[in-house]
């Protein structure tokens, strides 16, 4: 195979979610194990809805992701591309004008079902005489344009989906231009991907049927057809879509409650593969692990519980370099490698490091019942002399057993909801040092 050129082609019209995020990764996870070239291609020509801010924002995230491209182009600057083609396309009879309205259209629709027959245009614009045609254009009707399919089978072997084939005589001529002359997304994506030189083309697989139709586009327009790979769209753990959640699982949303990068990468890059889902440290980890035929068939299932124990995994792991200065933007006084050390473990996102930043550094409401607080007097005037170090837990715990008789829990979990206010937490031999001897006294009612 020589070097694939790819593109993720998002409309600047919202922010990246999941599900758009995890074609953009796998077209970059293809390109980078093949040595290939991965573009991002801008599909503004909506520019009611298009806008900078998202544009600039998909950018970013894109980038936080760590998906380089090596080119960029927006599709509203080439108007004058699609213009030419619509003409060539025009004079091959192969686009032609249509002036039925939308509820004309959808009336000929229901006609069809009811009397058992497939919703497919009929054609009816075809039989319009030049004056027809003239007079319902000084009635101001204005025409959009459908490109006039062979009738024929269009076949081709999907990355993942295998053999494909599409009957064109079931499909209604797809409209290229709308009534007030703007594209839609058919006949632009075709004309860039031609220039682009585009080898395979990477989506979800709910585009399958409009790939016969531009097959044929590129076909007329002298181009060859990129190859192919339709991915299964993305549901949620329960089984359901997740078009109502995709608000909440945009990239700026999951980046502000402090997900890590590789583990959404990670996570969207295993499932719905053979391969399972781990965390991986770096992009080219996954982009050397990446096959189209691991991919199943069967929808991909995002769940956040699993990208959730996905980021534990990696934070875990991420020296105190990687993320000192994200801890000093949470408090500064996070921004100190003993306190990370020791609290990493017990955070799943790194923003919970500000709960163990109060449990070390503030005021407390130390968690002590009544019945308690006679043993833990008596274990405060037991606590060792000197600054508190790694073995002060120890000797002070064995010298206040000793002494009282506690063991167990009853020793062992009083002490640590009495310093940390806390039931759970990091390995108090670890955490005592980070307290201190003035704090751990004062919080014993010492």
């Amino acid at each position: 195979m020589s070097a694939p050129i790819v593109r993720f082609a998002p409309s600047p019209t919202g922010r990246l979610h999941v599900g758009n995020v995890r074609t953009a990764l796998i077209n970059w996870l293809f390109a980078q194990a093949q040595g290939g070239k991965f573009i991002l291609r801008i599909d503004d020509t909506d520019l009611e809805r298009s806008t900078q801010e998202y544009e600039d924002g998909l950018k970013v995230d894109l980038t936080w992701l760590g998906l380089e491209w090596a080119g960029t182009f927006n599709q509203s600057d080439r108007f004058a591309e699609y213009d030419a083609a619509a003409d060539t396309l025009r004079a091959m009879g192969l686009l032609y004008p249509c002036y039925e309205s939308a509820d004309e259209l959808e009336r000929k629709r229901k006609i069809a079902l009811s009397r058992g027959r497939p919703p497919v245009y009929d054609r009816a614009a075809l039989k319009l005489t030049d004056d027809e045609k003239a007079k319902l254009e000084a009635e101001g009707v204005k025409p959009h344009w459908r490109f006039k399919l062979s009738g024929e089978r269009v076949e081709w072997t999907d990355l993942v989906r295998g053999p494909q084939s599409i009957d064109t005589s079931s499909l209604s001529d797809p409209i290229l231009i709308r009534e007030d002359g703007s594209y839609l997304y058919t006949l632009p994506s075709v004309v860039d991907d031609i220039e682009a030189g585009i080898t395979h083309v990477v989506r979800g697989e709910d585009h399958v049927t409009n790939s016969g139709a531009q097959i044929e586009i590129f076909r007329a327009l002298g181009g060859t057809a990129p190859d192919m790979a339709h991915t299964p769209l993305l549901i949620g753990a329960d089984g359901q879509g997740l078009s109502k959640r995709l608000g909440s699982l945009s990239m700026g949303e999951l980046r502000a409650e402090g997900y890590e990068p590789m583990s959404i990468c990670s996570l969207l890059a295993k499932i719905g593969t053979s391969d399972n889902v781990e965390a991986r440290s770096s992009l080219e980890e996954l982009a050397a692990e990446f096959d189209f035929a691991k991919i199943g068939r069967a929808p991909a299932r995002f769940d956040e519980a699993e990208l959730k124990n996905l980021n534990a995994a990696i934070l875990h792991g991420l020296p105190f370099d990687a993320v000192k200065e994200r801890l000093a933007a949470v408090d500064p006084r996070a921004a100190d490698e003993a306190f990370w050390t020791v609290v990493r473990e017990n955070c799943s996102l790194l923003p919970e490091v500000a709960a163990w930043v109060d449990t070390v550094f503030g005021d407390i409401a130390p968690m002590v019942a009544d019945e308690d607080k006679a043993f833990v007097a008596e274990a405060a005037a037991l606590f060792p002399a000197g600054e508190a170090t790694g073995e002060t837990w120890s000797a002070w715990t064995n010298a206040v057993k000793e002494a009282t008789g506690r063991k167990g829990r009853a020793l062992f979990m009083t002490l640590r909801k009495a310093l940390t206010g806390q039931e759970h937490g990091p390995d108090m031999g670890a955490i005592l040092p980070l307290i201190g001897r003035e704090r751990a006294l004062k919080r014993l009612g010492s």
